[in-house]
């Protein structure tokens, strides 16, 4: 009887043995994902890199778009210097146009004053020499503002210069030709500051008895 005590005593410690085994193994299989881990984590290295060259191309991106837009900014700043430069040299350049305006009439009053005294042989010609001299001194302050009187009897009408109060049948003029002045017109710059009313001549009509 103490044979087969022995036997099974013997049994026991085998599958206590192969238990151990079976641990054993167990864990070195739960082991092995931690190297594959470990293999991930390598591979999630390179990331940082690829992340610092996109955000690299991103800010490259940001700093030509920040470039072009400086640029569009400094060429709208230039534009809008010269059309400052150009306004300001306008107004530099008729701002006294209503002023010189408003003498026009008495231009006007001179020069009728002057011609009514021509046709007068008994008018003081102290007083006529004191009107004419009045007269070319505002057409010098005319002058230096660059403001000129508009050529007109004897030219073609041009309705951007010339005003049409009358028309007068003639054979002297050709149609369409300014024949008389009634008041004279001015530039000033260029511009027209105030037209010629003037009469144009049309050609007579031939009427049959």
């Amino acid at each position: 009887m103490s044979g087969k005590k022995t036997i099974k005593i013997q049994t026991d410690s085998d599958e206590a043995k192969e238990k151990e085994l079976e641990a054993d193994a167990a864990a070195t299989d739960k082991k092995s994902p931690v190297g594959q881990s470990e293999d991930t984590d390598k591979v999630k290295v390179d990331d940082p890199v690829k992340d610092l060259e996109t955000q690299l191309e991103a800010k490259e991106q940001e700093a030509k778009e920040s470039y072009d837009r400086l640029l569009r900014v400094s060429a709208e700043f230039e534009n809008y210097k010269k059309r400052s430069t150009r306004e300001l040299e306008e107004f530099r350049k008729f701002a006294n146009q209503s002023l010189i305006k408003e003498l026009l009439s008495v231009v006007d009053n001179l020069e009728l004053a002057m011609n009514s005294a021509n046709e007068h042989e008994t008018i003081d010609q102290g007083l006529l020499q004191g009107l004419e001299m009045t007269h070319r001194e505002i057409l010098k302050v005319f002058e230096k503002f660059n403001v000129k009187p508009i050529v007109a009897k004897g030219e073609v009408f041009d309705p951007t210069f010339h005003e049409a109060v009358m028309q007068e049948e003639t054979d002297e003029f050709a149609a369409n030709t300014v024949v008389n002045e009634l008041q004279k017109g001015y530039l000033i710059h260029e511009r027209l500051l105030r037209p010629s009313m003037v009469v144009v001549a049309r050609s007579k009509t031939n009427k049959d008895n």
